[in-house]
């Protein structure tokens, strides 16, 4: 009798124990970044948090895993100046009545900190990733950007999508859809 309750109680505990990282495994979005970074941000864009999987509707949410997986949406590594240094895109949201607030920025780290850019604002919740480098014509057919390096793309899903480079001097965009 006590051998099986031993057998029990091994069976259950192995039993939660798979259960959690199968679990964890399932729910994870991987929206882990360099320490220091957050800090940065909380102090220029207060009152804001990282666009997660559980901030998408559950159409937006399919659309995004069918593609990406269980990848960050509002979070993307990506060597957008071309010269290897850490640099995130992230999309920031905050939640004012009646509807949210998302701003796309660009993080590089430099020497002693970092150097972070807003490159868009608008409302709902887009999400955020990358693409190689190569041509790319706006949703016109108007406005042609020739990219040497990786470029990131905000996402309002069945809505609009903007590409944005960087050229070497600046940073320029072109709608992929309207």
């Amino acid at each position: 009798m006590r051998m099986r309750i031993n057998l029990i109680s091994v069976a259950i505990l192995w039993f939660f124990t798979m259960g959690q990282q199968g679990f964890a495994a399932q729910s994870k979005d991987d929206c882990s970044f360099p320490s220091g970074l957050q800090e940065e941000i909380t102090k220029r864009f207060p009152e804001t948090r990282l666009l997660r999987l559980t901030d998408l509707s559950a159409h937006d949410r399919n659309l995004f895993q069918k593609e990406h997986g269980n990848r960050c949406p509002g979070f993307v590594k990506v060597d957008f100046y071309g010269d290897g240094k850490p640099t995130f895109a992230r999309v920031l949201i905050s939640m004012e009545a009646p509807k949210k607030t998302a701003e796309l920025i660009v993080a590089k780290q430099i020497a002693g900190g970092w150097d972070i850019h807003l490159l868009e604002k608008t409302d709902g919740a887009p999400v955020v990733w990358s693409q190689g480098p190569g041509t790319y014509t706006d949703v016109y057919g108007q406005k042609t950007i020739h990219s040497a390096n990786r470029v990131i793309v905000f996402c309002g899903y069945e809505s609009w999508a903007i590409l944005y480079a960087w050229t070497g001097k600046g940073v320029d965009k072109v709608w992929l859809s309207d």
